[in-house]
C-alpha cells in the first residue's frame, strides 16, 4: 500500500516511506492510501452443455464442457486469486479412431482378425456415440539397411519361402477417417504383410505423421483415440544412425500419396517430441501389445499423458474389447494442464470430484472415475509473486488432456497505484514545475534533484551539500544511515519494513531502544530516536516494570504475604527465609520435609501415596538426583535458604533430599539410594537355635548324670559305714543241716 498524502512524510524520510502495510500506514495516520485489490473478470462465460433430448444433433463446436472460455485476472503481488472451473461430459460426444497396425511380417495372423474390424467396431462405439469416424494406417520400417534388406530381390518380396510379401514401407495412410465401416473392412482386406530385418519397428515415424498430418488424416475437433497394435518394440531418436541418419525428426507432415516419403532423411522421433505432438494435437493413445512387450509400453505410457495399455493377444481377435475398455479407462480420467506456465506466477489446483471426493497438491488437478453426464469443479489459485520487467500481460491457457476444449487466462499485473495514473505533471508543488506530482509527492524531471526537485545537478556543489548534512563538525553525513540529496538526508529504508531511520540528520531511529525478554522496549511500548516510550502502568529504560500491584497479593490478600514489597510487579521479600512470588514459600521452616517428602518419593523412587498422580500434584518440581549424602548442597554454601530432609518410605527405608525454591520453582537434591535395615540372616540364627537347644540339653543331661553320681556315691559310702559299725552273731541255727552228705564205698580197699 501507499501513501499520496501530500503532509505524510516526516524530516528525513524517503519517498520509500509512502509504501508500507496498510495497518502501518494506518497507525502512522495517512489520510489517503492507496490500496489497489486484484480481482476476477470472467470475459465468456458459456455454460456446459446440458443433455440435449431434441430432435436437433448438436454440433462438435456447439457442444461445451468447460466453463467458463476466457477470464483476466487482476493480479497483485502476494495477493492470490481463485476461480472455479467446471468440467462437465457431454453426452453423444463425437469420436475418431485411427487404427495405425504394424504389418510386419509377425502380424500375418492378426491382419486376418482386423479385415473384420470396421463393422464390429462401428457398432459398438454406436452404443457410445452417434457420431464415429474410424481409420486405418500400417508401419513397417524404415527403407534403408540395416532396417530391411535393399537386395532387389527382398525390396520385391522381404519374407522367405513360398510367403508372397509386399514391398517395404515405413508409414502408409491407407484409409482417412470415415463414417463407412464397409468401407473400413474392403481397405483392410486388401493389404498385405510386409517384413523386416531387425525385431523393433519404426512406429514412432508411423505416430508422428498421424499425429501432424491433420488432413490427410481426417482429424476433426473431437475426441480423438490413436490405436497403436504391435507385437514388438521401437526404434527412437538416435536409432537412425545405424542406416546413417543423422538429421533430428523435423515434426511435419511429409505424407505424398499417403506414403511417408522422409523416413530415409529424418531419423526417428523422440518420445518427449512425440509427447509434445500428441498432447498439442488432442491425441489419446492405446497400445495395444502382445504380452511379452507389456512392460516396455507400461514404461512408455507413464511418459505419454492420456495414454492407455492393452494386452493384445497372439492373432488379435480380443482388439474391439480391448479397444472399448481404453476409451472407457481414459474418458474416465480428467486431468487438467497448463502447457505455457506464466513466469511471473505461480499455478495450484483443487479438485472437487464425483462424491465431494477433494484432492489437492499434486493430485489438485485431477479427477477419476468420471461418467457421462457427471460435473466436476476445479478450483485455480493462481499468484504473483513479483511484477514482471517489462509489466505487460501474460496469457495462458488451461486445457483437459485429451480435449480440444481450453480455458484462456489473462494476467493483468497490478504494479501500480491508481494515482500514478492522475499525475500533475511540470507541478508547481515541485519547485516550480521542475517535476511531476504524483501519489503525494514529486517525481523530478531530468537533471532535477530533491524531495520537490528543488536542485539542480549541475547548479550545485557536494561540498556545500554535505555540509547541510552533517549534525555537528566530526559526525558522519546522515549519521551514516541515508544519502545526502540536494543538502537534505534521506533515511535509507532497512530490510525489514518495520524498522526505520527518521530525523533531519538520521540520527534516530525505532529498533535500537532497550530490550527486555528478547523484546524492544519489553512489548509494553514503543521506540521512538533509540528511547523507550512506555506503555501506561509500565516503566523503566526497557519498560519492563510493572506498575500492576495485583501479580504480587498473596493468597491471604496481602501484598507480598507482608513479608516483602512490591516492585515491578514482583515481590521483593524482606526476610530472607521467605520466597516465591508473594513471599509465601519457606524452605528453612518446620514440616518443609513432610509436606513435599510424598512428591519427592513420587519422582525418584516411583513409590509412595502420590504414585500414581505425580505428574499432576508434583509439577513444579526440579529434581536432581546425587549418589550419596556428601554430594548434597549444604544449606551454608547456598545464596538462597536451603534445608537437608530426612524422611522414610513405605519399605521403612530412610531417604535423603535438600529442599530449596528458586526462580518459583521447588529445587530438590535426592540422594537416589534410600537406606534400608539389613534383613536378618536366617541360617545362623537358626542353627544357632539348634545348636544352643542342643547344648542346653547337652548341659541338662550332664548335671542329672553328675547329680546322679554324687548320690550314688553317698548312697554307697553311707552304706560302707553302716557296714562298717554292723555286729554280727556267730552262732549256728540249729535247725541247719548241712548239704553235704559223706558216702564211704565198702569196696574200697584203699588201692
Amino acid at each position: 500500500s501507499s501513501c499520496s498524502s501530500l503532509n505524510f512524510l516526516t524530516v528525513g524520510s524517503p519517498k520509500s516511506a509512502r509504501c508500507d502495510d496498510l495497518e502501518v500506514l494506518k497507525e502512522r495516520k495517512c489520510q489517503q492510501v492507496e490500496n489497489p485489490r486484484g480481482k476476477i473478470i470472467i470475459n465468456k462465460d458459456t455454460p456446459v452443455t446440458a443433455r440435449n433430448d431434441g430432435p436437433v444433433k448438436l454440433k462438435p463446436e456447439q457442444i461445451t464442457q468447460i466453463q467458463p472460455q476466457n477470464l483476466t485476472l487482476k493480479l497483485r503481488s502476494g495477493e492470490p486469486q481463485t476461480f472455479s472451473l467446471k468440467f462437465k461430459r457431454a453426452e453423444d460426444y463425437p469420436i475418431d479412431l485411427y487404427y495405425l497396425m504394424d504389418l510386419s511380417f509377425s502380424m500375418r495372423d492378426d491382419l486376418e482378425n482386423v479385415k473384420k474390424l470396421g463393422t464390429d467396431l462401428m457398432r459398438e462405439m454406436k452404443k457410445i456415440t452417434s457420431d464415429f469416424k474410424i481409420g486405418f494406417g500400417s508401419f513397417v520400417e524404415k527403407t534403408v539397411m540395416p532396417y530391411i534388406s535393399t537386395t532387389p530381390a527382398r525390396l520385391l518380396n522381404p519374407c522367405q519361402g513360398s510367403e508372397n510379401c509386399t514391398s517395404p514401407f515405413s508409414y502408409k495412410n491407407v484409409l482417412k477417417l470415415t463414417e463407412n465401416g464397409e468401407e473400413f473392412n474392403r481397405l483392410v482386406s486388401q493389404q498385405q504383410i510386409s517384413g523386416n530385418l531387425d525385431s523393433p519397428e519404426g512406429g514412432f515415424d508411423a505416430i508422428m505423421q498421424v499425429a501432424v498430418c491433420q488432413d490427410q488424416i481426417g482429424w476433426r475437433n473431437v475426441t480423438r483415440l490413436l490405436v497403436f497394435s504391435t507385437d514388438a518394440g521401437f526404434h527412437f531418436a538416435g536409432d537412425g544412425k545405424l542406416g546413417g541418419i543423422v538429421l533430428p525428426n523435423d515434426g511435419k507432415c511429409h505424407l505424398e500419396n499417403n506414403m511417408y516419403t522422409m523416413s530415409h532423411y529424418y531419423d526417428y522421433p523422440s518420445i518427449a517430441h512425440l509427447v509434445q505432438k500428441l498432447s498439442e494435437h488432442n491425441i489419446q493413445t492405446i497400445f495395444a501389445v502382445t504380452e511379452e512387450f507389456q512392460s516396455v509400453y507400461k514404461e512408455l505410457k507413464n511418459l505419454i499423458p492420456k495414454s492407455a495399455v492393452g494386452t493384445l493377444s497372439a492373432d488379435s481377435n480380443n482388439v474391439m474389447k480391448l479397444i472399448i475398455d481404453a476409451y472407457n479407462s481414459l474418458s474416465s480420467e480428467v486431468v487438467l494442464e497448463n502447457p505455457k506456465r506464466p513466469a511471473g506466477a505461480s499455478i495450484s489446483y483443487k479438485s472437487i470430484c464425483k462424491d465431494n471426493v477433494v484432492n489437492t497438491g499434486e493430485n489438485g488437478n485431477k479427477c477419476v472415475n468420471i461418467s457421462i453426464g457427471d460435473e466436476v469443479r476445479f478450483d485455480i489459485t493462481v499468484e504473483s509473486q513479483k511484477c514482471p520487467s517489462n509489466g505487460n500481460p501474460e496469457v495462458f491457457t488451461i486445457k483437459p488432456q485429451g480435449f480440444r476444449e481450453e480455458v484462456t487466462v489473462i494476467l493483468d499485473y497490478i504494479c501500480d497505484c491508481d494515482c500514478a495514473t492522475k499525475g500533475e505533471p511540470n507541478s508547481q508543488r515541485c519547485s516550480a514545475g521542475s517535476g511531476s506530482y504524483q501519489c503525494g509527492s514529486c517525481k523530478c524531471n531530468e537533471g532535477r534533484i530533491g524531495q520537490t526537485c528543488e536542485c539542480s545537478k549541475d547548479d550545485v556543489r557536494t561540498e556545500d551539500l554535505d555540509a547541510n548534512c552533517r549534525k555537528d563538525n566530526g559526525t558522519d553525513i546522515c549519521s551514516n544511515n541515508g544519502d545526502c540529496v540536494c543538502g537534505t538526508c534521506e533515511c535509507r529504508k532497512r530490510d525489514n519494513p518495520a524498522e526505520a531511520y527518521s530525523g533531519q540528520f538520521c540520527e534516530c531511529d525505532n529498533f535500537n531502544c532497550d530490550r527486555s525478554n528478547n523484546k524492544l522496549c519489553g512489548g509494553h511500548g514503543r521506540c521512538e530516536c533509540r528511547k523507550c516510550i512506555c506503555d501506561a502502568n509500565y516503566t523503566g529504560s526497557a519498560c519492563d516494570c510493572s506498575m500492576d500491584t495485583s501479580t504480587c497479593v498473596a493468597s491471604n490478600g496481602q501484598i507480598c504475604n507482608g513479608r516483602g514489597e512490591c516492585e515491578c510487579g514482583g515481590c521483593k521479600c524482606t526476610d530472607s527465609k521467605f520466597q516465591g512470588p508473594t513471599c509465601e514459600a519457606c524452605p528453612t521452616c518446620p514440616g518443609v520435609c513432610t509436606e513435599h517428602k510424598d512428591c519427592v518419593e513420587c519422582l525418584t523412587f516411583q513409590t509412595g501415596v502420590k504414585k500414581d498422580v505425580c505428574k499432576d500434584e508434583c509439577k513444579n518440581f526440579r529434581l536432581f538426583r546425587v549418589q550419596d549424602q556428601g554430594q548434597l548442597p549444604q544449606p551454608n554454601d547456598q545464596t538462597f535458604p536451603q534445608v537437608i530432609c530426612k524422611e522414610r518410605d513405605e519399605n521403612d527405608c530412610s531417604f535423603y533430599f535438600s529442599f530449596a525454591v528458586r526462580n518459583n520453582t521447588n529445587e530438590v537434591y535426592v540422594v537416589e539410594k534410600p537406606e534400608c535395615p539389613s534383613s536378618p540372616d536366617i541360617i545362623p540364627i537358626v542353627a544357632g537355635v539348634v545348636a544352643g537347644i542342643v547344648m542346653i540339653g547337652l548341659a541338662l543331661l550332664l548335671i542329672w548324670k553328675l547329680l546322679m553320681i554324687i548320690h550314688d556315691r553317698r548312697e554307697f559310702a553311707k552304706f560302707e559305714k553302716e557296714k562298717m559299725n554292723a555286729i554280727w552273731d556267730t552262732g549256728e541255727n540249729p535247725i541247719y543241716k548241712s548239704a553235704v552228705t559223706t558216702v564211704v564205698n565198702p569196696k574200697y580197699e584203699g588201692k
